[in-house]
């Protein structure tokens, strides 16, 4: 026998319902990606936070620039990158996404900007602008242009970073830099004696911290790292780092651990004057402005150096004291031996050199 339907009940009237209308297009896409989670979430994940920072400044930039021109930059041609990418490459730098500076972006930070621009049409399900031959041959221009060496900063060597330490001690010897400069010396240490990325120093946690004893003497201990720039889908990486005998990073991380009373969070935070802890972590752009506080206070020029100066200066120094390649990278997590093989061919040079008995 079949079933009837009940006769639907006029509107307005005790027990009438709305019909249910079906999900759009849209929806149905997202929920089937899972509960509080949207494809598009799904997306912005496959890079790391930092990437995707860059890829959203890049983004910015175009915006902003459309914005100039008076276009839609979600309808931008090929010619509208092009022009976009001579001016960028060739013009005054921004500062921000709209503002103006005094030099062009490098061939590879306009590589960045492109990939914002085709996460951004991928992520609208557009076909972007970026993949015409044009672009590619606009960019290939502009890198013959430019002088093709990309800017590389200066790493720091091991007795450099001894006298940033040293700087950092006599500051805390003053009751209103003590909270702040014991944290630098801390970061300084740790970042230059586990090979860190600016990233990866901010990222740390105290969960994070393994500290080592044998017979009740303090080792060294473990940094375990969540997610990196090698390890984009969070297995793990852990990092020695031994106590010590000139630059004791370990010792340093004791001390500023017990100095901030802090138990959990961000290992390294933001603070108010006098040491107040804000319980965030700090950016990766104070990393490098730390580095270039105390190379300056060292007498060096801080515009040769950056954040990464720490991990190229650990690979530096590693080298030039005959560490193997092996336990090198067992430290900085290369995913190749290319990288640290350049670094170490630049520490030794000089060292037997072809022409050391002539020149």
């Amino acid at each position: 026998m079949t079933e009837r339907c009940p006769p639907a009940i006029p509107e307005g009237q005790p027990g009438h319902r709305e019909p249910v209308k079906p999900p759009s297009g849209d929806q149905e896409r997202e929920r089937r990606a899972g509960p509080g989670l949207s494809m598009t979430d799904a997306m912005r994940t496959s890079v790391s936070d930092s990437t995707g920072a860059a890829y959203e400044r890049g983004w910015r930039r175009f915006a902003a620039y459309c914005e100039e021109i008076k276009i839609d930059p979600m309808a931008a041609t090929p010619e509208d990158v092009g022009n976009f990418l001579v001016r960028m490459g060739s013009g005054p730098e921004p500062q921000d996404a709209s503002a103006s500076a005094s030099r062009p972006l490098g061939v590879r930070t306009l590589r960045v900007v492109l990939a914002g621009i085709n996460r951004r049409y991928h992520e609208a399900g557009r076909v972007p602008p970026t993949k015409d031959g044009r672009v590619a041959s606009v960019l290939q221009g502009l890198r013959r242009l430019s002088d093709g060496r990309p800017r590389q900063v200066k790493a720091l060597r091991e007795y450099e970073i001894a006298r940033m330490l040293s700087h950092c001690e006599m500051l805390a010897e003053q009751e209103r830099f003590r909270y702040i400069a014991t944290r630098d010396s801390a970061m300084i240490a740790i970042g230059f004696a586990a090979a860190l990325r600016r990233s990866e120093i901010c990222g740390l946690e105290f969960g994070d911290l393994q500290f080592l004893q044998k017979s009740g003497v303090p080792v060294g201990m473990f940094l375990h790292i969540r997610r990196s720039k090698t390890d984009q889908f969070g297995e793990g990486q852990k990092i020695p780092v031994p106590e010590g005998k000139s630059l004791r990073p370990v010792a340093r991380l004791r001390e500023w651990l017990a100095l901030s009373g802090a138990a959990s969070g961000p290992v390294f935070q933001t603070m108010r004057r006098g040491g107040v802890l804000l319980g965030r972590a700090m950016h990766p752009s104070d990393i490098g402005r730390v580095v270039k506080q105390y190379v300056s206070a060292i007498g060096l020029d801080p515009s040769d150096y950056a954040g990464h100066s720490l991990r190229t200066g650990f690979v530096t120094s590693a080298a030039a004291h005959g560490a193997r390649m092996e336990k090198i990278m067992e430290v900085t997590r290369h995913a190749s031996p290319r990288m640290v093989l350049r670094y170490i061919r630049e520490a030794e040079a000089f060292e037997d050199h072809a022409g050391a008995a002539f020149l």
